[in-house]
């Protein structure tokens, strides 16, 4: 009962700092972000599975997953709708700063720590391994409301996508023993999907094609 009444807490907790976190200014960042996550982790002190023997496990599951994940986008990217669709994303005005810090220091490090390590594992104790697993992978779906509303997709669509991540990222997790494997499986998730839509948008505008995006400072999305 006293793991139930945890993971439902720390579900509650992370969940309404997703819906906070985007009010923030956004100079900050990735500092808030890095702070949440370092008090929720030395509050709950998970087993991240980061010895050596265990990181190494990690890494190894992690480069696999990210070489398939840079394959797809690759793969993708020969399809018309999906360079169409990067075209119009709207994208950071300081792209350095997003690849560099704002998704490994304010999306994937800290999502990775708050969500697998620490609400999974509690979500594990508390339900069992697959049932904790679905469990983690709802709340990351719901803690990406927020953005859905912020860049004007589809809720339910970003639910669904997000969550499925997450399912597979607490897979890795559960199946290496090391949170290297999701940390580097989300990173490529992220920064591939990123270089790729700043590629073809640069592209278009050397062709002189407008992209259609708008870059703004204060965009909201945390990836």
């Amino acid at each position: 009962m006293r793991d139930t009444v945890r993971a439902a807490g720390l579900a509650a907790v992370l969940l309404g700092w997703s819906a906070t976190a985007p009010r923030l200014p956004h100079r900050w960042n990735p500092l808030p972000h890095m702070l949440f996550c370092s008090a929720v982790t030395l509050l709950s002190r998970p087993s991240p599975g980061l010895r050596p023997a265990e990181l190494g496990r990690g890494v190894r599951w992690g480069s696999a997953a990210a070489g398939a994940v840079g394959l797809g986008v690759a793969a993708g990217l020969i399809a018309p709708p999906v360079r169409a669709g990067m075209a119009e994303r709207e994208l950071p005005a300081a792209p350095t700063r997003w690849l560099l810090l704002r998704i490994p220091f304010a999306t994937v490090g800290p999502e990775e720590l708050t969500y697998r390590a620490v609400l999974g594992d509690t979500a594990a104790r508390a339900f069992g391994p697959r049932p904790g697993r679905l469990f983690t992978a709802a709340v990351f779906g719901l803690s990406h409301i927020p953005d859905a509303r912020a860049t004007g997709d589809s809720v339910p669509g970003t639910v669904l996508v997000t969550g499925a991540a997450g399912w597979v990222f607490s897979w890795l997790y559960e199946r290496s023993g090391s949170l290297a494997a999701p940390i580097l499986a989300h990173l490529a998730v992220n920064e591939a999907g990123a270089v790729a839509a700043l590629a073809v948008q640069r592209r278009r505008c050397g062709r002189g094609r407008p992209t259609g995006a708008v870059r703004s400072p204060d965009r909201r999305s945390r990836s």
